[in-house]
């Protein structure tokens, strides 16, 4: 009993927003107040509302206080202002699949900066799939809660650039038992990692283990296809429905894919979040959406890139999977949009992704890259382009101006006060 009160009042702790956040972008050191003016066009990250009609966004102390007019909102008192010069302003994006290690490293493709390049491409929010590259992954009961624990501490006070990374996803074990997943939530782990890589690859286990994360309020994914690193195997459609995690990890494999009719199953069979990754099957995820689509059920699909993994390191992942999807599965690109932001954000209960007000100020300002044949942001990613990034905003912080990832945007915002 000691040890679980214990164990509740670290995790309380290390929830409190006061806590500064180590080897991170600028912190505002007292009151701020960000504007930002002249937005040509603000994407929501909504489905049922996808662009806002308003120029102006008013946030204080890194939330969202006021979307409008400029003549309409108080502008006054501004730390910050930003002139966005006719350009996009959209949600921050939130790359749903990722395998992070230790700080900005992953030892899969022996890279570092890897996190505050994705930052240059959109991403402000990443949210683990499993520390699963970590040298040495203990696979013991209490080594894996271990390295749980401490992936969420340390991802909790380690925000390169500004990105918030929601880590700390144990991969489970069969010896795994009903307490461990209490231990784990008082302790403030809110993830599992993919289901399937690690010995628990049965529905029956399964589906007992994802009732026992769901009991402590921790979400579930599971690894859907063949497999993808050693000692993960093949999760077929069986296996993806018995367990009934709340989200169905790369439905469009990773890299392997399953059947279209066992995807169409596992569409049909559930109402789990329906991931698709850069890192995957490509024709899947267009028959994915497709099946989505025709279920009426788009607010089910997210995004993600599903690395670092053997296919690299994708900073662009997240902007390429929404043109990708935009220009080859005829979806409007501020529909494509949404499922990079709001959907996710609503399915995985995070506090960005929406242009709402009380929502974190986190954004990503683009526009149309120089020389594409559009005339528009919008139209240009339904012909397949990538827009080009001007900057990104998070906490109402500006982290990044013009991207050095993406192609050169036609206009770029620019701070005019500060």
């Amino acid at each position: 009993m000691l040890r679980r009160v214990r164990a509740q009042t670290a995790a309380k702790r290390f929830e409190r927003e006061d806590i500064p956040m180590a080897h991170d972008a600028p912190q505002a050191t007292g009151p701020s107040k960000l504007v930002i003016r002249n937005i040509g066009l603000m994407l929501s990250g909504a489905l049922e509302r996808p662009i806002l009609d308003a120029d102006t966004i008013v946030a204080e102390n890194g939330k969202i206080t006021a979307i409008g007019r400029f003549k309409d909102v108080d502008t006054s008192g501004a730390t910050t202002i930003v002139d966005a010069h006719g350009t996009t302003v959209a949600p921050g994006l939130i790359d749903s699949h990722v395998h992070p290690v230790a700080g900005d490293w992953t030892p899969r493709q022996n890279q570092i900066n890897w996190i505050d390049s994705y930052l240059h491409g959109g991403v402000t929010t990443m949210i683990s799939a499993g520390e699963v590259h970590m040298p040495g992954r203990p696979r013991d009961v209490v080594g894996l809660k271990a390295m749980a624990i401490f992936a969420q501490r340390a991802f909790w006070t380690l925000r390169p650039g500004g990105v918030k990374v929601h880590a700390g996803a144990p991969v489970i074990e069969c010896e795994m038992v009903e307490d461990d997943f209490k231990e784990l939530a008082a302790a403030g782990v809110k993830l599992l990692g993919e289901v399937g890589l690690g010995g628990v690859k049965d529905g029956p286990t399964a589906r007992k283990m994802v009732g026992w994360a769901r009991k402590y309020g921790i979400q579930s994914t599971i690894h859907t296809g063949g497999p993808s690193i050693p000692g993960s195997g093949l999760i077929d459609k069986d296996v993806v429905l018995e367990a009934g995690t709340d989200v169905i990890g790369h439905i469009n494999g990773g890299h392997t894919a399953l059947p279209d009719d066992q995807i169409r199953c596992i569409c049909e069979g559930c109402k789990a979040g329906l991931e698709l990754v850069h890192n995957g099957n490509e024709r899947s995820a267009l028959f994915t959406l497709r099946t989505a689509r025709e279920m009426n059920e788009l607010n089910r699909v997210i995004l993600g890139t599903d690395a670092p993994a053997g296919s690299g390191v994708q900073p662009l992942g997240i902007l390429r999977m929404v043109s990708l999807l935009s220009s080859l599965g005829d979806v409007p690109a501020e529909i494509a949009f949404c499922f990079a932001t709001g959907n996710t954000a609503r399915m995985r209960e995070l506090d960005c992704g929406l242009i709402e007000i009380g929502r974190s100020a986190d954004f990503v300002i683009m526009d149309k890259a120089q020389h594409s044949p559009a005339k528009t942001l919008l139209d240009s990613v339904q012909l397949g382009d990538l827009p080009g990034i001007g900057m990104t905003i998070i906490d109402g912080i500006v982290r990044t101006q013009r991207s050095r990832n993406t192609p050169p945007a036609t206009k770029i915002p620019e701070i005019v006060a500060k």
